[in-house]
């Protein structure tokens, strides 16, 4: 079978901005009829390819070439002329306005006496039976349909103009699994038309059941181009976080030292916690003394779990309790008040505030929790303000500074000592590593160890799966949304028996493969963590 000519074909593009590549040399092509899903880590450079096929940025170097012709695109409206259509994860309609008016928006059937409404609804609802959506009223209130109906309307309004590329990015995220079903559906009507249809998700399952093609990028370069039946999810996995289950193996762990009294009142257990849209109801305990390491790919809901135990985000659903008593965590101040402390994954757009000085960022926590009416006095700003400069050994040495001057490893610190600057009972780290040098990272590594061997609850999450296993006492694993299993420490466990965890095609078996790993760890034939030690000592 001769493969067509691509419809759009991205050849060697690389853009800059102050301080990182976001794309180096990509290359990246879409064929008419097919479902081609674009997937890779955070920061890997996805959203910066899809805005520059949509105009949004342009390339520093390298082409674009549509239907055969070479096109610099100098914003978005250049980019829709060239038939190239994008949807996003929020759906950006009108809630004011009715179903057609939505999907006419700007294409509106015009006549002598300005838009002649009769024959733009008629136009809206050919446009919305095109996308099997003939049964919706297009004079009915835009607000009266559920958001993955909106959903479908937000594409039925990008193919008005006849769009030959359509770009879907994180369409699912808030969608059920029935509303997914009918997205997917839209979608392979739109494929079969001989629509090229980008796709982007974090949820393995969905990718797997609607691709036909996969491109994997890593920190800005291109990894390869794969058809998907070709590519098993633990390749693809690999692939996504750079590692080779050779290297996977070679981890140097750090097991845990002893085997915990489980029966203990724990610090923190949360029951049925969850939030419609980010995490399904999920059960999760964490000890005084424990690292509990949170695995998964992102948006797999390490984050989202986070927050709910933060108080960051609201729970709809959950009970939560505090060494045995009932609590309400409802806000971060809340969780603040009842000793968790949660550091964000993004420092820069909600962990440092950049204008601040470094002392200012590191009383921040504290006045929070003290009450803005009850000033911190300069004395205990001192102290605290040194403790935690040498403690992480932040460089240079200049409280007043501001942080934004600093490099990124050592904003991360700042941020570790406004949190322990609280003197929580809970600490949750979400990617606490991310984009530093060695040498942080290993300070970093070296506190959590020594905060829980002082009896602080630890909560690390973090892409590197090898630093979960290396750190973990206890690890939850997730995967789209949800817990699909969890497993203590010991010699059987590995990064490349957590991949194959999340590897496994659906929820239940996902489970049940956790599952076996946990026996696995419970009856293995090695030694237990306390066997080796015993060993050891002899």
């Amino acid at each position: 079978m001769i493969e067509p000519l691509p419809i759009v074909e991205v050849r060697g593009a690389s853009i800059s901005f102050p301080g990182v590549k976001a794309l180096d040399e990509v290359s990246f092509r879409l064929l008419p009829g097919e479902v081609h899903t674009l997937m890779g880590e955070n920061g890997a450079g996805k959203s910066t390819l899809i805005k520059a096929l949509t105009g949004v940025y342009q390339l520093d170097s390298g082409e674009i070439v549509v239907n055969g012709e070479v096109r610099r695109f100098t914003g978005t409206a250049s980019a829709q002329a060239a038939r190239i259509s994008t949807v996003y994860q929020e759906v950006n309609l009108c809630t004011n306005l009715s179903i057609g008016e939505n999907v006419m928006l700007g294409h509106e059937v015009r006549g002598l006496g300005g838009v002649n409404w009769r024959k733009t609804h008629a136009k809206a609802r050919e446009a919305l039976a095109r996308m099997g959506l003939g049964d919706l009223d297009p004079r009915a209130p835009l607000s009266s349909i559920s958001i993955a109906m909106q959903q479908l309307v937000a594409i039925s309004r990008a193919m008005v103009t006849d769009s030959k590329v359509l770009i879907l990015d994180e369409p699912t995220s808030s969608l059920d699994a029935n509303e997914v079903e009918v997205l997917f559906g839209v979608i392979r009507r739109l494929r079969d038309q001989g629509v090229a249809i980008l796709f982007v998700s974090h949820f393995l399952d969905q990718v797997y059941a609607i691709s036909d093609r996969i491109t994997v990028l890593r920190n800005g370069g291109f990894v390869g181009e794969y058809l998907t039946r070709d590519l098993d999810r633990t390749q693809l996995i690999s692939k996504m976080i750079g590692k080779d289950f050779e290297s996977l193996r070679a981890l140097g762990s750090n097991r845990q030292t002893e085997l915990r009294d489980r029966t203990r009142t724990p610090l923190f257990a949360a029951e049925e916690l969850g939030r419609k849209g980010a995490i399904e109801p999920t059960a999760v305990e964490i000890h005084a003394g424990e690292v509990v390491g949170f695995a998964g790919l992102l948006g797999a809901g390490r984050t989202e779990l986070a927050r709910l135990i933060a108080g960051a985000d609201k729970a709809d659903s959950g009970t939560v309790r505090i060494n045995g008593n009932k609590v309400s965590l409802n806000s971060p101040v809340a969780g603040l008040s009842h000793g968790i402390a949660y550091s964000t994954e993004s420092r820069r757009d909600d962990g440092i505030v950049g204008d601040l000085s470094i002392r200012e960022n590191i009383m921040l926590a504290v006045q929070a929790r003290r009450g803005w009416f009850r000033r911190v006095p300069g004395r205990e700003v001192d102290q605290l303000v040194n403790t935690y400069m040498e403690r992480f050994s932040v460089r240079p040495n200049d409280p007043n500074r501001p942080i934004r001057l600093l490099s990124g490893g050592n904003q991360q610190k700042v941020l570790l000592g406004r949190w322990l600057a609280t003197n929580p009972d809970l600490l949750l780290l979400d990617e606490p590593t991310r984009g530093i040098d060695v040498g942080a990272k290993a300070d970093i590594q070296e506190t959590v160890a020594e905060l829980a061997e002082g009896g602080m609850g630890v909560v690390f999450i973090s892409s590197e799966l090898e630093e979960v296993v290396r750190l973990s006492e206890r690890i939850v694993i997730l995967k789209d949304h949800q817990k699909v299993g969890e497993v203590i420490n010991g010699p059987e466990v590995t990064a490349e028996s957590i991949v194959a965890v999340i590897a496994t095609e659906s929820g239940s078996e996902a489970e049940a493969h956790a599952d076996a790993l946990a026996e696995d760890v419970a009856e293995g034939e090695g030694p237990t963590a306390t066997e080796a030690k015993e060993g050891d000592a002899s």
